[in-house]
């Protein structure tokens, strides 16, 4: 890249700064956090070609969108708690060349109530609350983002509005309790018990899958109780109860390697979302512990 590119390119990038963190503060709720996730849209800019690169602010809103849910995915797992302490009063300096004014207003624009309550979505409902209820984008471009259709997008939203608005929604359920809906799913899935899977699924159930697995004919996204429990009906004879990262999931490890994880979002007894995880680099990146049936 020529100087005068470079240059013509980081002036851009500066002008959407401002923007991009504050969409990575709110689903971050860290100012740390989201200035690490605005550098990573830089570094991802700087290398991209530009000819790739035809809306600059949509390009750089997806790439952080994407981030922040890496980040927060990580953040899950190693079950860690980046609110910032000093919030909503004071928040830290960092030594970025951005106003400290400019920060203080991230931190009172969103409030600490507020980033109380978004601490309990799921990822994939911060981001996809974040983009579209805060900041306007539309779910055909959310979808995307989370990994998920216009239709999953919109399921996403309408849970996580609910939960911030108050509304009368599930509570997570605890550790036990999330084991015994894991264990009684599989239970009926063995024995193609249709019905007994119908009753453990959210009626916004979603089924999503990585791009690893499509690949090799496992679905990418199943929207519905219905959809869902066909999926599953008479299946998952080989798969075994483990801990995965702390959290109770279905396994399919044949010869004790692990292949194939699903994982659970669980509120209200009932399951919201299953992810199927078949990519073999984010599976070895998972602590499993089977358990003993």
């Amino acid at each position: 890249m020529q100087v005068d590119d470079r240059e013509f390119l980081t002036g851009r990038f500066e002008a959407n700064r401002g923007r991009l963190r504050a969409v990575a503060y709110r689903m971050l709720g860290s100012v740390s956090d989201a200035d690490d996730a605005v550098q990573e849209a830089w570094i991802r800019l700087s290398r991209a070609p530009r000819d790739d690169v035809e809306n600059l602010s949509g390009w750089l809103t997806t790439v952080v969108g994407r981030v922040c849910l890496d980040m927060l995915r990580s953040r899950k797992a190693r079950k860690e708690h980046s609110l910032d302490e000093e919030l909503p009063g004071k928040v830290d300096r960092l030594e970025t060349g951005i106003d400290p004014e400019a920060e203080a207003v991230i931190a009172d624009s969103v409030g600490l109530a507020l980033l109380v309550v978004l601490e309990a979505l799921t990822p994939a409902e911060r981001v996809a609350y974040v983009l579209h209820d805060m900041f306007d984008l539309p779910f055909d471009e959310v979808g995307p983002i989370v990994g998920r259709s216009e239709i999953a997008a919109r399921k996403l939203a309408s849970r996580a509005r609910r939960r911030v608005q108050g509304a009368e929604v599930p509570e997570p359920a605890s550790l036990p309790r999330r084991r015994e809906v894991v264990e009684a799913f599989m239970a009926a899935s063995r024995e193609g018990n249709f019905a007994g899977l119908i009753r453990l699924l959210d009626h916004d159930v979603v089924l999503v899958g990585d791009d690893y697995g499509a690949r090799r004919g496992s679905p990418k996204e199943v929207v519905g109780p219905d959809a869902v429990a066909k999926v599953f009906a008479g299946r998952a004879q080989a798969a075994q109860l483990a801990m995965v990262d702390g959290a109770p999931a279905m396994v399919w490890a044949p010869g004790g390697k692990p292949k194939v994880v699903f994982k659970f979002e669980i509120a209200g007894g009932r399951i919201e979302e299953i992810e199927m995880v078949a990519d073999p680099a984010r599976v070895a990146g998972m602590r499993v512990d089977f358990v003993d049936a």
